[in-house]
């Protein structure tokens, strides 16, 4: 049943009503098919250029609701008070469809696939405001781990990568919304790290308003925050950051056992440097880090 559907992806031919019937007759003889076979075609799925396509299908002959409920949950538009949302599910395909244009990435392409699924648990409707999806980011990242072990996906980096770009998924987002302070791009850089670029292309693939005028003007917000990103890199070379003073520097410089000062002086030190207060160099890290002790009551080590 995965086959003929991976199959149509791949080789872009419609399958005879005949068959999707006999598909979706015997659709509950997809629980006894291994987790790793699942996986298997739904990567290979992904790959096609319009995974879309194979998606629907799976929707349609209800097998879908059995390996991917958090998807198909998306499904649906309601409506309260005149308050409509947009159908998350082909939303969601869309949005796949897109960033298979730009990147051949597997995992990346999971991401988009599973970018929204923190939607359906947390649609809420608020009167005289419409509907809100606080907090869908976290949500769906935490929701990937129990799908990953589901479908026997790999449970290491590969997990923790589709995790962070879903959690991250917005940030450009308010970002390319606003007046963008290198605050708040060194914010994104350092917690983003190597990924910054395929959230990046992440939230260019999420455009999918229909209004062209719109449309560019939120891909030209996003080239403005890419090229915020290269700017502030080249000067404060935030990416792979390591803090300037080590922990064992300052327990040195304090005369300090292990503990929680270290710790505190480090984060202060890190803040103030993601926040332009101080320049990324040792000589301005260690100037603070004595300041920052002496305000904690510590005793320079003579």
């Amino acid at each position: 049943m995965l086959r003929a559907i991976r199959f149509s992806c791949q080789l872009n031919f419609s399958i005879v009503p005949e068959c999707l019937k006999s598909i979706t007759r015997e659709k509950d003889r997809i629980k006894i098919v291994s987790s790793e076979r699942i996986s298997e075609e739904l990567n290979k799925i992904l790959m096609t250029k319009k995974p879309s396509t194979g998606f629907k299908i799976l929707f349609e002959v209800g097998i879908l609701d059995i390996i991917l409920p958090e998807l198909s949950a998306l499904k649906g538009i309601d409506e309260i008070e005149g308050h409509k949302h947009k159908d998350n599910f082909f939303h969601t395909l869309e949005v796949l469809d897109n960033i298979c244009e730009t990147t051949e990435n597997l995992w990346l392409r999971w991401s988009a696939l599973l970018h929204d699924i923190g939607k359906a648990p947390t649609k809420k409707f608020i009167k005289n405001f419409g509907w809100t999806f606080h907090g869908h980011e976290l949500k769906g990242s935490k929701m990937t781990y129990k799908i990953f072990k589901r479908l026997s996906l790999p449970l290491n980096d590969k997990l923790k990568y589709v995790q962070k770009i879903i959690y991250m998924s917005s940030r450009p987002i308010v970002l390319s919304n606003n007046d963008i302070s290198d605050s708040a791009v060194r914010r994104l850089i350092y917690d983003a790290q190597n990924d910054v670029d395929d959230l990046l292309t992440l939230c260019e693939a999420d455009i999918t308003t229909k209004n062209p005028n719109r449309f560019e003007k939120y891909l030209n917000n996003f080239k403005i925050v890419r090229k915020k990103i290269i700017e502030v890199e080249k000067r404060d070379h935030i990416r792979n950051f390591q803090p300037p003073i080590s922990g064992k520097e300052i327990m040195s410089y304090f005369n300090l056992k292990p503990g929680k000062e270290i710790g505190i002086i480090k984060e202060f030190i890190k803040d103030s440097i993601l926040d332009g207060k101080i320049a990324n160099n040792y000589e301005s890290a260690k100037s603070l880090m004595n300041e920052k002790g002496i305000q904690m009551g510590l005793n320079i080590n003579k």
